[in-house]
């Protein structure tokens, strides 16, 4: 009887223990949802259906990417008057400032690291004619990079088609791109989410993106603002080249391809990077090897930020150039969004 007690005594007590490992661990999931997005996506059954061969697209799911506030890592590009990367600044002609105080530049580094790339290439039926333009620049591209950099490629048409992850097989990739053929509409803020969310799970701290198109977008659910708001809180640097094609009568332009380059301008300057207007389509090929280049010219300036509250603001980072040349000039990101409490 004695041993019967007891063995009943002992079941309570591990139903009791299980029972506070599931309450505490449905607390612990609970936190970690509630940290979760600002953005809720709209709900469209056809964004994650099949895009090629039934590979689905995963669910996007926002996350902010949130700078860690001990440690604020900037990349700049300085650029001469010719648009030439300068490539040998010592730290001291930089001056680094968070809301106008001054910072500490504890980190600086100009080393040609490896990073990860996702390509956003617009293959919609507006680019019928300048497809093979796109092309040559995914090759200059690929030439003038790091041999170790990684690649996603993102293919823009009715909506993200995904046509290569976390590869470096820059042969294959040209394979896939010269088989494919524009069409359709163009979902390009829905593109570019997708890309910010691969480079989430990137092989490399350092990470771009370059995206090629007119800049229009009317197929997507997410936009301009959602877009912004996105890239801001990411670590994910972002160039363009916008295709501006001159028309004869610009009142056949949709609103989406009047306002392309405003919104490409609007898009990479969020991330400290630049759009570059293509209006000689000759000129894409060109323009992508520039962008290869700067990405492997950049500096990176770390500091630990003189206001350490975690307070989830919009903080203001300035860049200043001195005793350099009047003509030169920098670009980076115009701030992070501090964490939250």
């Amino acid at each position: 009887m004695f041993a019967q007690h007891a063995m009943y005594r002992n079941t309570s007590r591990v139903l009791l223990l299980a029972v506070g490992l599931f309450v505490l661990a449905s607390a612990a999931w609970a936190q970690v949802q509630s940290l979760d997005a600002h953005i809720t996506p709209r709900v469209d059954p056809a964004f994650t259906a099949s895009v090629t061969e039934g590979m689905p697209i995963p669910v996007l799911k926002p996350r902010p990417l949130r700078v860690d506030v001990n440690l604020v890592l900037v990349p700049v590009t300085v650029l001469d008057s010719f648009n030439r990367p300068v490539t040998d600044l010592p730290q001291q002609n930089f001056s680094l400032f968070e809301g106008g105080v001054p910072q500490k530049i504890q980190f600086f580094s100009r080393e040609d690291a490896p990073m990860s790339v996702v390509l956003v290439l617009d293959f919609s039926g507006s680019m019928n004619n300048k497809i093979e333009y796109e092309r040559e620049a995914v090759e200059q591209f690929f030439e003038n990079a790091n041999p170790e950099d990684d690649y996603t490629v993102i293919a823009v048409s009715d909506r993200p088609n995904l046509v290569a992850e976390s590869s470096r097989s820059s042969d294959a990739i040209e394979s896939k791109l010269a088989s494919m053929e524009p069409k359709g509409t163009t979902s390009l803020f829905d593109s570019i989410y997708l890309g910010v969310a691969k480079l989430r799970m990137a092989g490399y701290k350092r990470r771009a993106m370059v995206i090629v198109s007119d800049g229009g977008d009317n197929h997507s659910r997410y936009n301009l603002k959602e877009i912004k708001h996105v890239l801001e809180e990411s670590d994910v640097l972002t160039y363009s080249i916008g295709i501006f094609d001159d028309i004869p009568i610009p009142l056949i332009k949709t609103i989406e391809e009047r306002m392309g380059r405003k919104w490409l301008d609007d898009v990479t300057s969020a991330t400290g990077g630049r759009n570059i207007a293509a209006d000689d389509r000759r000129k894409i090929p060109e323009i992508a090897a520039l962008i290869s280049r700067e990405l492997r010219t950049q500096y990176i300036l770390g500091y630990h930020p003189t206001d350490p509250n975690y307070d989830g603001k919009w903080r203001k980072i300035t860049v200043k150039l001195t005793d350099t040349p009047a003509q030169m000039r920098a670009h980076f990101k115009a701030g992070y969004l501090a964490p939250g409490q």
